[in-house]
């Protein structure tokens, strides 16, 4: 069974308020995502952080030893981040990262994680995960699977238009 033939009448693109399919379907995918963000938000927020600088600590955690520099950081975002200079400022005061000036290029700054920072992602894994799972509890495997691939070829496609100059914005 797939998701379209679960789908009940009081779904979110019930009310017909814009002028195309597409248009419903990003406002759909929006509203969906800040639903799926909730549960997290709130284990990041009781350990006193945003969701984005819990996305900040865990680029740097992937990205190693090496570290990184802010504008690579940006670019990993989950969510553009104007503010991610602000986002990394707070994150160094609250002495979860750090910054060092790069020793082969000494204009460029990487910014790394303290062992305070890995510590607090190792308190947030656990609930992140299991935030995470609860917010998209309601869909089985499948549903899981087909969503996935569905979100997969968008962002494959987009990639693909932007490298060949196909896309706007």
């Amino acid at each position: 069974m797939t998701l379209d033939s679960r789908i009940p009448d009081d779904t979110i693109h019930s009310a017909p308020s814009t002028r195309s399919r597409r248009e419903e379907l990003v406002l759909a995918l929006l509203k969906s995502a800040a639903v799926a963000r909730r549960p997290a938000t709130k284990v990041a927020e009781s350990r006193g952080l945003s969701l984005a600088q819990y996305n900040v600590l865990r680029i740097l955690r992937a990205a190693g030893d090496a570290g990184l520099p802010t504008l690579a950081i940006r670019e990993r975002m989950v969510e553009e981040a104007a503010g991610i200079t602000r986002l990394i400022n707070k994150l160094e005061r609250a002495g979860f990262v750090r910054r060092d000036r790069s020793e082969s290029d000494r204009r460029c700054v990487l910014c790394r994680l303290t062992d305070q920072g890995v510590a607090m992602l190792d308190q947030l894994d656990d609930p992140i995960v299991e935030a995470n799972e609860g917010a998209l509890r309601i869909l089985s495997d499948a549903d899981v699977d087909q969503l996935q691939r569905l979100l997969d070829l968008i962002h494959s496609r987009r990639k693909r238009a932007a490298a060949q100059g196909r896309l706007a914005g």
